[in-house]
């Protein structure tokens, strides 16, 4: 039987589709592990739930066993932390982009205390944003009430807090989530 070969089209297709935030998560990964070696925070990758049946030829066999929360959480100066990282092309975030179950996980735990927030790459502009998780949960409600389906990338400087390279980290996100909270807590 003769196997088809994917056009150079189709493959780059798949593959920036499948990959399309994986750099985004290795300099996330990254400052992670610069944290951790600096006993700043300690923050690590969520995995999704997976159930393996089997191995046949190599190839793992399985399925995922129930959706996944979030990408992130951790300890940052002895609060919880907990956030979802996303990664777009052109000028607005789709809502799609992000589940509902996601979103009730932020509240809960933010409910709890917990630093929760939207770690958003606009990769075009090369920029990266905390949208507060009170942003993001307005976006949502106007959204299921006929609104915009998107965050548009002219809102972040009103409405997000722009991340910027850090001395000693190069995604320094948790001085801007500082940042954030102390805006957040002053008024």
């Amino acid at each position: 039987m003769k196997q088809e070969r994917m056009t150079t089209k189709e493959y780059r297709k798949q593959t920036n589709y499948a990959n399309r935030g994986m750099n985004f998560e290795k300099r996330i990964q990254q400052a992670n592990k610069d944290y951790d070696a600096k006993g700043v925070a300690v923050i690590d990758k969520l995995p999704t739930p997976v159930r393996v049946l089997g191995s046949e030829k190599g190839m793992i066999k399985g399925f995922y066993e129930s959706k996944s929360t979030v990408d992130f959480s951790g300890t940052f100066e002895g609060r919880s932390i907990t956030f979802e990282a996303k990664s777009v092309t052109g000028k607005s975030f789709p809502l799609k982009n992000i589940s509902d179950h996601q979103i009730k996980h932020l509240q809960k735990v933010s409910d709890h205390g917990a630093i929760a927030f939207l770690l958003l790459e606009f990769r075009d502009m090369g920029e990266v944003f905390i949208v507060p998780l009170d942003i993001l949960k307005d976006y949502f409600d106007k959204a299921a009430n006929g609104g915009r389906k998107s965050i548009p990338y002219n809102s972040m400087e009103l409405h997000a807090y722009e991340v910027k390279k850090g001395a000693q980290v190069p995604l320094d996100y948790l001085e801007t989530a500082r940042k954030m909270e102390e805006v957040k807590w002053d008024g």
